[in-house]
């Protein structure tokens, strides 16, 4: 891995997805950090069938150490005031007010670090009505207008993955790295807030561009509609999608591949707005098309006639494409007690170079003894990844 983010120190509190998503992107950028989790239970994340190394917190404790502290106790929030002193950035999650109970408040940390970047992730915010009510995904995505672009009125239910989570975490790594560029020039730290109402409102920002450029209220169709998506199962039950956009040669060359020019003779389909008008119409048409032959078929058609398309792979599927071994998208390292763990790498590179290097989510308390000694100088991957099978 490309270590960008080399001999960058940051302390993560954590709990669930925001806070641990924050810091696992910075840390996948070469960043050491330091995971504080309760003793005994530690994230609550990690609680799944008796043990504590859920496949949820795997997914956002990639590349991290992990020790236990109770911070109510005088001599451990002596041990945390010590990482805080040499902590470069300090991530939490907790809802506004909690930090100060446990001695983790942005002015206690600040004045024992004035250089410290401190970033604290909330629900609604720090202030106002909502600010100390319970927030979850689906609660932000509620909110922000965007999980109604996402339910299917025929079948009102949530789907998908935690987006507004994770996507939190992604500003908040965004505001950290903006804060921790211009303490280059000030030498001074700050205080980085984000809430999930937030995060989620920005990125649902095409919708209220319509709104306020064009009076429109967008719903669950109104994206695809215009983009001329579509998702079409084959003879074998597997599913391919498409999307055509505004281009006629994507039209003509799908019109090829069905071997059906025909179709788009059609006034209902025979220019993009009439596409668009009678999207409805043209889907039932495509559908019986589709029926005829099989995904892979329809691949190698769609492939020759330079049609926007991929198969709507299930995630088993994925790390057997082609061009994501090529890109050696999936990668492995040892894993503390269970051989190997197996995970996405980091999608970025930097001048060329991938990063394939990384190391498994911690266990609780793995890395007590280390730190009881003093915050090492960070050890590279390799040699941190062949230790980790030395429990505390």
């Amino acid at each position: 891995m490309t270590q960008v983010l080399a001999d960058l120190k940051v302390v993560e509190h954590g709990t669930f997805i925001t806070g641990p998503a924050a810091s696992m992107l910075l840390a996948d950028l070469g960043a050491d950090v330091v995971k504080v989790e309760l003793p005994g239970t530690g994230d609550p994340f990690r609680a799944f069938k008796g043990e504590l190394y859920s496949p949820h917190f795997q997914t956002y404790n990639r590349n991290k150490r992990s020790i236990t502290l109770n911070t109510k106790d005088k001599a451990d929030l002596a041990k945390f005031d010590a990482l805080i002193a040499e902590a470069d950035v300090y991530i939490q999650n907790f809802r506004p007010g909690f930090a100060e109970l446990i001695g983790a408040g942005h002015e206690r940390l600040r004045a024992i670090n004035p250089r410290l970047i401190y970033c604290a992730i909330s629900g609604f915010g720090p202030t106002g009505p909502y600010a100390k009510r319970p927030s979850y995904d689906t609660v932000a995505q509620a909110v922000s207008g965007f999980l109604g672009l996402l339910i299917n009125p025929a079948d009102p239910r949530v789907v998908g993955p935690a987006m507004a989570d994770s996507l939190t975490g992604f500003y908040a790594a965004y505001g950290v790295l903006g804060a921790l560029y211009e303490r280059n020039t000030t030498g001074q730290g700050r205080l980085v807030e984000v809430s999930m109402m937030e995060a989620m409102t920005h990125f649902n920002l095409d919708a209220f561009t319509h709104l306020f450029s064009a009076q429109e209220v967008m719903g669950p169709f109104s994206r695809p509609n215009v983009s001329q998506s579509y998702v079409m199962c084959c003879s074998d039950g597997l599913w391919l999608a498409l999307h055509m956009s505004s281009p006629p040669k994507f039209w003509e060359g799908l019109a090829n591949a069905m071997e059906r020019e025909d179709i788009f003779q059609d006034p209902r389909f025979s220019s993009r707005q009439a596409r668009i008008d009678h999207q409805q119409d043209l889907m039932l048409v495509l559908r019986d098309i589709f029926k005829l032959r099989t995904r892979a078929d329809w691949c190698a058609r769609l492939v020759a006639q330079d049609v926007p398309h991929a198969p709507m792979y299930t995630t088993e599927e994925v790390p057997h494409d082609s061009q994501a071994q090529h890109l050696e998208l999936f990668v492995e390292a040892p894993h503390p007690t269970s051989g190997v763990f197996k995970t996405v790498r980091s999608p970025v590179s930097f001048d060329g170079k991938r990063s394939l290097d990384v190391t498994a989510p911690p266990l609780l308390g793995q890395h007590n003894d280390e730190f009881n000694a003093g915050w090492p100088v960070r050890k590279g991957l390799a040699r941190l990844a062949a230790n980790d099978h030395q429990l505390p």
